[in-house]
């Protein structure tokens, strides 16, 4: 797990992803967001883990789903943090989920984690799953708001 969060070693992204999918039986309720949201889409990007959105219930739900591979208990988030709770597992990648996100994750602006996007969600299919991703003008907007040029234009390429 060091190694890959160092970009030492390549993250098997897609093993955990379908591990993901098979122990929750797809998409369920939660839903893809970052660099894998795009990744499942066909950008050419090679996410670092996966990042989920879910329900405050779900991420409880999760959390037992991966007990066998949780590195960080699920837990309530502190006030003033972006949603009611947070879990981290380690299954071939690290996969992290919040639950319950709140309107405090889309201020100032809309993220591609929060209930704007939440209301806004694609389906895209991967391999034989559906997964529900945020929607590309959002993904496109945080990363021209952290700067990231790169991956605005992959996004941009996307949405031709």
């Amino acid at each position: 797990m060091l190694r890959q969060a160092a970009r030492l070693d390549p993250v098997p992204w897609r093993e955990a992803l379908r591990e993901l999918c098979d122990r929750t039986g797809g998409g369920v309720g939660w839903w893809l967001t970052g660099s894998a949201a795009l990744a499942v889409r066909g950008a050419l990007v090679e996410p670092g883990d996966l990042d989920l959105v879910c329900t405050a219930e779900e991420a409880v739900w999760l959390g037992e789903v991966f007990a066998d591979a949780l590195i960080e208990p699920v837990a309530r988030s502190g006030a003033g943090w972006i949603s009611d709770w947070w879990g981290r597992a380690f299954w071939a990648a690290r996969i992290e989920w919040i639950g319950g996100p709140k309107s405090a994750a889309d201020k100032p602006l809309p993220s591609d984690f929060g209930p704007v996007a939440a209301s806004r969600l694609q389906t895209v299919r991967w391999e034989s799953w559906l997964i529900r991703v945020p929607p590309l003008d959002l993904q496109r907007a945080v990363c021209q708001r952290r700067g990231l040029a790169d991956r605005v234009a992959l996004i941009d390429a996307l949405d031709r």
